[in-house]
């Protein structure tokens, strides 16, 4: 798999203000642009469209969308009319949300990590055609077929976001890959790699194609820690700032120096 670099845009850039966001990104070289659903900001899928439909290689990552706010029928809709409209260019990614915000919303729930399992299950599954029924805790659904599936050979993965052992289980158990929302070093990266990977392996999706991204903060020598954070396991290395709005062009310069970095190394095209 050809590892790729992103950079974020945060939810706190006006909505009007994405569509230059990520033409920008895209005239930078960057190969990815990932958007967060936070709470109460603007609907995650509404801005991925923004940022599709103005450009036309860049791939718009979305992670996370919190499962408690959407249902997971309405989800797969959702995603399967984008991957139809940008073929390849859209990845979904579920999270159980920031407890806080869905209690603020009336949507939390006791067991989230069983949420995230039924629905990540059940979406998947859709987006790959299938007919579903679920008789589960708290996904039900009768009988549900998209009418309208993603194409055949360009459905998207489906990832889970996921901090702590169990939620790396389960990502590397029922989805197509991880995103971890904070890839502070390699050897935290390799530590989540090696849960995501033991899961996997005793999964009916062992074999299968694994997608691990991770958020970081660029190094002083993001180059270096781009080779580092790959050679642990990252396929998706994307840049972004936990300080106040971060700057697009240093942003930018770290993605571009990771990608040269990783094209020498042969990890990337």
């Amino acid at each position: 798999m050809d590892v790729r670099v992103g950079v974020v845009a945060r939810p706190q850039l006006p909505p009007e203000q994405l569509p230059d966001a990520a033409r920008a990104a895209e005239a930078a070289g960057v190969d990815d642009l990932w958007l967060w659903e936070d709470s109460f900001f603007s609907g995650g899928l509404v801005t991925s469209v923004a940022a599709l439909d103005a450009t036309t290689t860049l791939r718009v990552g979305l992670g996370l969308m919190p499962t408690p706010l959407r249902n997971p029928a309405l989800a797969a809709m959702e995603v399967a009319a984008l991957s139809r409209m940008h073929p390849g260019r859209f990845v979904p990614a579920f999270g159980h949300g920031v407890r806080e915000w869905m209690q603020q919303a009336g949507a939390a729930v006791d067991r989230p990590l069983r949420l995230l399992r039924e629905y990540a299950t059940a979406v998947r599954a859709l987006l790959h055609g299938d007919e579903v029924t679920a008789s589960g805790e708290y996904v039900r659904l009768n009988g549900v077929q998209l009418s309208l599936p993603p194409l055949p050979d360009a459905v998207p993965p489906v990832l889970l976001g996921a901090n702590g052992p169990k939620a790396l289980a389960l990502a590397g158990e029922i989805a197509d890959g991880v995103v971890l929302s904070e890839a502070a070093n390699a050897d935290a990266v390799a530590s989540a790699v090696e849960i995501v990977r033991a899961a996997r392996a005793a999964s009916p999706l062992a074999g299968h194609t694994l997608h691990v991204v991770g958020y970081v903060e660029p190094a002083a020598d993001p180059a270096a820690q781009a080779l580092d954070l790959v050679a642990a396991g990252l396929t998706t290395v994307v840049f972004t700032s936990w300080d106040g709005d971060p700057d697009p062009q240093t942003l930018f310069d770290a993605a571009a120096a990771a990608r040269t970095a990783l094209r020498a190394d042969g990890s990337a095209t």
